[in-house]
């Protein structure tokens, strides 16, 4: 199982030297031409790979750019899925989750979501070193999923639908200040009463 899963990366990784891509993350879909990639897990595998995806794919990514992507969080779990027959631990359900966010002008949020990927793989008690192992490489796998789903969801936007994202972010705001405003006028012209002294016996 371990050898399959290496042989099928490295072969994933020559097409991908060789400027071959996967279905679903090719160039001629992603409109979004520019955007500033960043993550709470600055060094993390997650935006690492993502933004090398889309440089890519033909996107700018840089900072300052006027529409902002951010893995707000990444979550890793793992559970029992079955036993066998001494009860024991037999498959492991991975889940690996990363809530995303992307931000117009002025830090507004326009949109927040999140992908997920799950996978089961077959603990082996007599083999746990080859079963961390393969865990191991299973997770892998599974980022580069999770870094084939976000780029599809940024091929569904295109920036006109950002733009209005981000006129609709930015009325919202000014409906807030305006309301904020108004309750502390409201607050600041209405009259302070005294406190109520008790007469002298």
């Amino acid at each position: 199982m371990i050898k399959r899963n290496l042989l099928v990366m490295g072969l994933a990784v020559l097409l991908s030297a060789c400027g071959f891509q996967l279905r679903g993350t090719g160039t001629s879909q992603l409109t979004i031409k520019e955007l500033d990639v960043s993550a709470r897990d600055a060094y993390g595998q997650t935006v690492v790979q993502l933004t090398q995806v889309l440089k890519n794919s033909g996107v700018n990514v840089h900072m300052g750019a006027e529409y902002k992507l951010f893995l707000a969080s990444e979550g890793e779990t793992s559970r029992a899925a079955s036993y066998n027959g001494s009860a024991r631990s037999a498959e492991y359900e991975l889940t690996d989750t990363v809530n995303y966010e992307i931000r117009g002008s002025r830090g507004l949020l326009l949109l927040e979501n999140k992908v997920q990927v799950q996978k089961i793989y077959v603990q082996d008690s007599n083999n746990l070193m080859g079963s961390d192992q393969e865990a191991a490489q299973i997770r892998k796998e599974m980022r580069v999923q999770l870094v084939q789903s976000i780029v599809a969801r940024l091929q569904q936007l295109t920036p006109e639908q950002l733009d209005k994202l981000q006129a609709t972010a930015e009325a919202k705001a000014k409906a807030d200040a305006d309301a904020l405003e108004a309750a502390q006028r409201i607050e600041n012209e209405t009259p302070r009463q005294s406190p109520i002294e008790n007469p002298a016996k």
